[in-house]
């Protein structure tokens, strides 16, 4: 199964090329309007900067996604940057690399790793975290079941999240997109039973 990558926390780094400061800015968006107001918020904070060059990259499986090079030479900075977000197999991110010119031209390649250079720079500040999809239940059943029950969701990995109690016990219990098929086959075979009953 292929995983995707984002980050929880926003992140800024900033390097310097040949006297230009490079300024690499990530968050972490749900959609393209989040994504477009993030690069909004970003240029409008750096109006005096030489170019406020973005990326983004949204979907399940990071099948949206789109780059500007803002008055930079064609293909030198929005999509190297984009390139690199691939790579990583990152997807809900908004991307934004602010340049200050420092008076010394870097040229198409110079360009190119610059702009990589600097979103790497943000990537590698820590550890990416893994966009896992997950489905929630909750489960009823009868207290004489109840240990049963724990042991199959241990087997699985699926995780109870929280339990109340009364004249039954519910869980509320959470499963990744690897489990989803192997919980659900074992909630609706005890369902079929009148073991339990369960809602998604």
């Amino acid at each position: 199964m292929e995983f995707f990558y984002s980050i929880d926390d926003d992140r800024r780094t900033e390097i310097k090329i040949k006297r230009s400061t490079f300024v690499s800015s990530l968050r972490y968006v749900d959609n393209i309007s989040d994504a477009k107001e993030f690069i909004s918020y970003i240029a409008s904070e750096h109006k005096m900067a030489t170019h406020n060059c973005w990326a983004y990259i949204v979907g399940d499986k990071g099948d949206i996604s789109h780059s500007s090079d803002n008055g930079e030479p064609s293909g030198t900075a929005g999509k190297p940057m984009l390139n690199t977000l691939q790579a990583h197999n990152m997807t809900n991110i908004s991307a934004v690399v602010t340049r200050y010119y420092g008076g010394v031209k870097l040229g198409v390649r110079g360009l190119i790793d610059a702009y990589s250079q600097s979103i790497l720079s943000a990537i590698e500040v820590k550890p990416l975290r893994k966009i896992v999809k997950v489905r929630k239940y909750i489960v009823d059943l009868p207290y004489s079941f109840n240990e049963t029950l724990i042991y199959n969701l241990n087997n699985l990995q699926a995780k109870i999240t929280d339990t109340r109690y009364s004249d039954k016990v519910s869980h509320d219990v959470e499963a990744d997109e690897a489990i989803w098929h192997s919980v659900e086959a074992l909630l609706n075979e005890y369902q079929s039973s009148g073991r339990l009953k369960f809602i998604r």
